[in-house]
């Protein structure tokens, strides 16, 4: 950058003063360095960058390490407030944890990405990154640049996703027994694996019942674009229409996914029924009782009569809604807003069961189930407006609470799981790990399609990178064969954690492998093979028999947030921190 002419020096120099984060640089002859840099600041450039991000993302997949697997260890985390997290979850315990350093944050926003795009994979993210970028130091110290690296890795990367392509089955959504499968291998690894037949049935039919209508009313979708299957996921939408409801108390095992809708609420009237059969569910979003004031109104009255006049005014209006509301005959009445007394009189009388001040998500999830439409205006109330497909509705005590259950009903759209346990800290856990399996569902009810897993995919693309590396000519061959390398970091944790002798079996899977691979391409064939570790006992097995798969999605997935991120992460080669004061 330095030309002689001292001019465009200084024109650098008054450029980076402006920056005001470079480091000194020597001014011209006899005038000393150029402080350009405030003082305070603190700059790693080139080499020792790229080795400290290397440090920073060795030390995140380290903490992370141990929670991969069947044989999985928990992490406490306490926050500053005083309040603890056990899990095991990776994005969960990375969002609870404290990082100072830019690139282990970068790391932490991995985990988070892979949480919210396919739900799973949160560990095996940070793992493999972690892994892939560790292989880089070795060419890092031999003065290999950082773009030549990337661009092997991308390659990797392709080779990577081919690879998962000819490892992949296809699997049927309505076959439950396979389906079982797939979520066992999904939450046998989390906290709650000893409860999991209940778990696993509980997330599959709390998908499946929220995702019933993308086959039926796929054709609805206004592009088009149902019969590929793109855009069909729209219609798994299990954060609004799956909720889980946590209550302290009873055991696990007395959890259920209710076959519609459960809310905390209480009748507004002591009088109302508590226990109605196939009921008219009516839904509102208007208050019933007497409009107020949205300010503060004041009324001036000169005669007492007038007075009288307003009261009965309020009287016949709130009245009247009740009656255009009765005149439906609904048996359950459940409105957003507030009851007045009045109202709560009119219902009871009529015999119809009221709620009142319900959440606006609650409210949706009704009307999903019970097929109502929730109106905002009762003098507009049609018969179609009107839920019929509710088969029973009661109102339960558990431990000190009412709850209000709108159960049996046909083909609900949207379901709620309670979930009981012994306390708050068991109860969040196993509300992670149902999310967890119910995103999983949802991947494969997306894109149908399966890979082994116990490290058998990440075995498979290992070998398979190590031998079409060996074609690779020039200096690119290098890092290519690395992601390969990197790959066995998920098969050689879940033997650490299981604690057998990582060595012999990580060896021993690579062979089975190796020889698989080599047959494959005397016979032609796609490359499949599925063995992999048993991750409770540690034993090489085939994935088939153990019946341990995952959703396609979440592997490559992984295998793409991975690799790009630590692309990313090599670029990187200069550091400065203490920028100036916003």
């Amino acid at each position: 950058h330095s030309d002689s002419c001292p001019s465009s020096q200084k024109q650098q120099a008054s450029e980076l003063k402006k920056k005001k984060n470079m480091a000194t640089m020597q001014g011209p002859p006899g005038y000393g360095p150029v402080m350009v840099l405030n003082q305070k600041t603190q700059r790693q450039t080139g080499r020792q960058a790229q080795l400290s991000n290397i440090s920073a993302a060795r030390a995140v997949a380290d903490i992370i390490r141990t929670t991969l697997g069947p044989r999985s260890m928990l992490k406490m985390l306490l926050d500053p407030m005083g309040g603890i997290v056990i899990t095991n979850d990776g994005n969960c315990i990375l969002r609870e944890i404290d990082v100072s350093h830019p690139t282990a944050k970068s790391m932490i926003e991995l985990s988070r990405a892979q949480d919210e795009e396919v739900g799973d994979g949160t560990t095996s993210v940070i793992i493999l990154a972690g892994e892939v970028l560790i292989q880089s130091e070795p060419f890092l110290r031999n003065n290999m640049h950082p773009t030549v690296i990337v661009q092997g890795y991308n390659k990797a990367l392709q080779a990577a996703l081919d690879i998962c392509e000819e490892q992949a089955v296809k699997v049927n959504v309505e076959d439950t027994e396979q389906m079982t499968k797939i979520v066992n291998s999904c939450i046998g690894t989390k906290f709650s694996s000893r409860w999991n037949d209940i778990m696993v049935t509980m997330a599959l039919k709390a998908v499946l019942t929220v995702s019933r209508p993308q086959s039926s009313s796929s054709s609805q979708l206004q592009d088009g674009t149902s019969v590929d299957g793109t855009k069909v996921m729209t219609e798994v939408d299990i954060k609004r229409y799956a909720k889980v409801e946590k209550i302290p108390g009873g055991e696990i095992t007395d959890s259920i996914v209710v076959r519609g809708v459960m809310f905390a609420k209480d009748t507004v009237h002591s009088k109302m029924r508590r226990r109605i059969e196939n009921p008219r569910i009516l839904l509102l979003d208007s208050p019933l009782e007497y409009k107020k004031g949205e300010t503060q109104t004041n009324v001036e009255i000169t005669d007492e009569e007038d007075w009288n006049t307003m009261l009965k005014m309020e009287e016949e209006y709130v009245e009247n809604i009740c009656a255009e509301i009765i005149a439906h005959k609904p048996d359950i009445v459940i409105t957003e807003k507030g009851v007045s007394d009045l109202a709560q009189h009119f219902l009871a009388k009529a015999n119809i069961t009221a709620f009142r001040r319900l959440r606006k998500t609650d409210n949706n999830r009704i009307a999903r189930a019970v097929g109502a439409t929730i109106v905002s205006r009762t003098d507009e109330i049609q018969e179609s407006d009107i839920g019929t497909q509710c088969g029973l509705f009661e109102m339960r005590k558990i431990g000190e609470e009412w709850f209000c259950y709108l159960d049996e009903c046909e083909s609900p759209k949207a379901c709620t799981i309670v979930l009981r346990g012994g306390s708050k800290d068991v109860l969040n856990e196993i509300e992670r790990n149902l999310q967890d399996a119910m995103q999983v569902v949802r991947n494969v009810v997306y894109n149908p399609k399966l890979l082994p897993g116990g490290g058998a995919t990440e075995m498979a693309v290992a070998i398979g990178l190590r031998r079409q590396g060996q074609k690779i000519q020039g200096i690119q061959q290098g890092p290519f064969q690395a992601v390969g390398e990197a790959m066995e970091v998920i098969p050689r944790t879940l033997a650490q954690n299981c604690g057998v002798s990582v060595i012999r079996t990580v060896t021993q899977l690579r062979a089975k492998h190796a020889a698989a691979y080599d047959q494959a391409l005397e016979e032609k064939k796609p490359f499949q093979c599925h063995w992999g570790i048993n991750g409770v006992t540690g034993d090489l097995v085939s994935m088939e028999e153990l019946g341990i798969w995952e959703p396609f999605n979440v592997k490559v997935q992984t295998i793409k947030t991975a690799i790009e991120s630590a692309c990313m992460i090599l670029r990187i080669d200069d550091i400065v921190s203490g920028s100036k004061k916003k």
